[in-house]
């Protein structure tokens, strides 16, 4: 039988597994590059951002730097990686800070991809280079304030007059809106019903147009460095130019909402292996009764039933690209992984907070941050209940909720 790899009789990482010996040359260079970036420029400086719920602008051109914006994406500056690639690019990320990651997630997975899905090829070249080198920074308004699971019910209106387009109506917790400069508006089409998106530019050094109003939500418990707005949308004209092409219904929207779902699945891991770390090298310095705190029984049987679920996650979501490049991915099954993923996840860093006492409150330990964030990635892109009733719908072929 061969050996478990050590470091002087000790698990070297959290890959108990080996799950990582799949990985190809270049997904591990990416990993590595993520990693350093993570290690070297965003957790020196996140707390204090994190306690003043400032985002960290001067981050931006660091990580533009690595080229991975657009992940899996081909041309228009994008780097075209593997989906597996594009994943460990999202766990480096959460392992580091979640705020950080939503920022990425929100700019390259959900206003990226709904250019690279719906738009049109002189869209896609008129928009995604600018963001693929992150000299534009992308936002996603699909929330309201009346419409969070039920999304496919929102009420922000489009009516259409000439080659203009006039929206109105209210969108909440959108992330990046009050420093985007793309930002993709869903809205119902007043004439068929239908849900339509449409792309509000903004140049850099000016204001939103008249008829667009974000303004940032304070007091969040979670993902403080990440800003969200509320954002009042009156009469905003937008030219019939700047409406996706190929976003005709709500089912178009969806083929954005089941790629990234996926995603959040990952950032869970990310949470996840973060946490776990942290209780690990915790456990290994803390003394208390002359002894480490890591070579009493409950602190091992703790990190132990830590270990396995960080495992389970990395196990379901591996598995989860391999499906996406079968081309077999459906609905439920990413659901499914958001669903597992994000509550193992929740108990890990729980877990590893305890482990931690009254230290894991302390952001220098970054178990804080963990904890608190993850309240956030158990809540969005569907909750865990709605997660459930969509693998409920699958298993019994009833719809519970539509």
């Amino acid at each position: 039988m061969t050996e478990t790899p050590t470091r002087n009789g000790v698990l070297s990482d959290h890959d108990i597994y080996l799950l990582d010996d799949r990985l190809t040359e270049e997904e591990l260079a990416i990993q590595a590059k993520v990693r350093q970036f993570v290690d070297n420029d965003l957790k020196p400086v996140i707390n204090g951002y994190w306690e003043r719920a400032e985002f960290p602008h001067e981050l931006v051109p660091k990580i533009a730097e690595l080229n991975v914006a657009g992940t899996v994406m081909e041309g228009y500056g994008c780097p075209g990686m593997s989906r597996m690639a594009g994943a460990l690019v999202s766990v480096e990320l959460a392992r580091g800070d979640g705020s950080f990651n939503t920022f990425f997630g929100v700019h390259s997975g959900l206003a990226m991809g709904s250019i690279n899905v719906m738009g049109s090829e002189e869209q896609k070249q008129r928009w995604l280079p600018a963001m693929a080198r992150l000299e534009r920074i992308g936002a996603f308004a699909l929330t309201e304030p009346l419409h969070g699971s039920d999304s496919v019910a929102l009420e922000t209106s489009a009516r259409r007059e000439g080659d203009t387009w006039i929206l109105n109506g209210h969108k909440r917790w959108i992330g990046n809106a009050s420093y985007a400069h793309v930002v993709i508006i869903y809205a119902r089409d007043e004439a068929d019903g239908q849900v339509k998106a449409f792309v509000l530019e903004r140049e850099p050094d000016q204001e939103f147009r008249d008829g667009f109003r974000p303004t940032v939500i304070e007091g969040k418990i979670g993902k403080r460095a990440i800003l969200q707005s509320d954002i009042l949308i009156e009469n905003l004209q937008i030219p019939e130019a700047d409406r996706l092409a190929h976003c005709d219904s709500f089912k178009d929207v969806n083929k954005v909402l089941t790629a990234t779902r996926g995603g959040v699945a990952f950032e869970s891991l990310g949470h996840a292996i973060g946490a776990y770390e942290a209780a690990v090298r915790y456990a290994g310095e803390r003394v208390q009764f002359g002894k480490t705190i890591g070579s009493y029984q409950l602190v091992q049987n703790n990190l132990a039933n830590m270990l396995a679920e960080v495992t389970s996650i990395k196990q379901m979501c591996y598995r989860l690209v391999d499906l996406q490049d079968q081309g077999h991915l459906t609905a439920p099954m990413a659901s499914m992984a958001k669903l597992s993923a994000a509550k193992k996840a929740k108990w890990v860093v729980s877990t590893a907070r305890d482990i931690l006492g009254g230290n894991g409150l302390l952001l220098e330990n970054d178990i804080g941050r963990h904890l608190t964030d993850m309240e956030v990635v158990y809540t969005y892109e569907g909750t865990d209940s709605m997660q459930s009733l969509i693998v409920g719908r699958s298993i019994t072929g009833v719809s519970a909720f539509v």
